[in-house]
């Protein structure tokens, strides 16, 4: 399987891309830096996951997926609430992330039965 071929590799990598569009010229580059990094972790350990030879390491990468997932939706909620991020555009991205959890969390479990 390739990772190109998985509409939430897709999903993850506009995501990722959204963000760091939208802190492009953002000046507290601790708090850019980091939202940055966690967006790009989601698509980065996807397509690491499913290019694993073993079931067990596809799930691994797949739950570090998750996992930045949940950082990067802490991190929209906090950018929020210090107004770094625009309601409207932080509910979206939370929505998406949402999205992707549920899709990970379907690709863990293909990846379970099959072994």
């Amino acid at each position: 399987m390739k990772c190109e071929s998985l509409d939430v590799w897709k999903m993850a990598c506009g995501l990722s891309s959204e963000i760091y569009l939208y802190f492009r010229d953002f000046r507290d580059y601790g708090f850019k830096d980091q939202i940055t990094r966690s967006g790009l972790s989601i698509p980065s350990n996807i397509a690491e996951g499913v290019e694993r030879e073993s079931n067990k390491e596809n799930i691994r990468y797949l739950e570090i997926a998750q996992a930045s997932s949940a950082e990067l939706k802490t991190q929209i909620f906090i950018g929020m609430k210090i107004e770094y991020i625009d309601r409207e555009k932080g509910k979206a991205w939370i929505g998406t992330l949402n999205r992707i959890h549920m899709m990970i969390k379907s690709l863990k479990r293909n990846f379970h039965e099959s072994m």
